[in-house]
């Protein structure tokens, strides 16, 4: 875990790494079973912003070229912006077929029913018990936010192009997207970085590991 304090405001940025974001999301499945892992994983795996997952339709789920998408409207009541990304095959399968299995729900109706503020205290509240179990204070500094941080962030380091980047995440302006995503590094980025160094354990090995991995360029979109 990662932590970055904002400049004027108290509280923490927050980046997790890959088992800890998995945490976070079995805890909330645990507290609210399918609600709180989809709330999760559409912040975590879809870098969606909280209000745009607390709308989040079965019909929204898309195909393109045999692949899945998530088509996210920034308010689904006017249908006036617009922009698609990419959804795990398993979770928009799970998305799909609510409107099936729950009374009351059809396929044009938000598949979670809350408001993003009830899905940011549902990422608090997991937070809070991870911070119970492990006494790693980090967690109670993670919002919801971060999980779609975290997203970006990743993304960037699997080698997706800056540009594909922003388009799926709805970022328009490139020195803020510069600013807080290609200048900031996961804790797997610095992970990698440590292991060059020989007095913190890295290995010529290692850094010939590296070298074969994906590079982030900062070209612009």
């Amino acid at each position: 875990m990662r932590l970055d304090a904002f400049d004027e405001s108290d509280g923490y940025r927050v980046w997790l790494d890959d088992e800890e974001t998995r945490m976070l999301i079995d805890t909330m499945e645990e507290r609210g079973e399918s609600p709180h892992l989809i709330a999760a994983r559409l912040g975590a795996h879809c870098g969606l912003r909280r209000d745009e997952a607390a709308q989040v339709r079965a019909v929204d789920v898309s195909e393109n070229l045999g692949e899945p998408n998530l088509r996210v409207w920034e308010n689904t009541a006017k249908m006036d912006k617009y922009r698609e990304t990419p959804i795990p095959r398993d979770l928009a399968d799970r998305i799909g077929m609510i409107p099936e299995y729950r009374d009351g729900i059809d396929v044009d109706d938000a598949v979670l029913d809350v408001t993003g503020r009830t899905l940011n205290r549902w990422v608090k509240r997991a937070g809070e018990q991870l911070y119970s179990e492990t006494s790693d204070e980090g967690w109670l500094e993670v919002t919801y936010h971060d999980l779609r941080r975290t997203w970006g962030v990743r993304m960037l380091e699997q080698g997706v192009l800056p540009s594909v980047v922003m388009l799926h995440g709805g970022w328009e302006d490139w020195d803020t997207f510069r600013e807080h995503y290609l200048d900031e590094f996961s804790p797997h980025a610095l992970k990698r970085e440590r292991g060059k160094v020989d007095w913190l354990g890295g290995s010529e090995d290692s850094t010939e590991e590296q070298e074969h991995e994906p590079v982030v360029t900062a070209s612009m979109p």
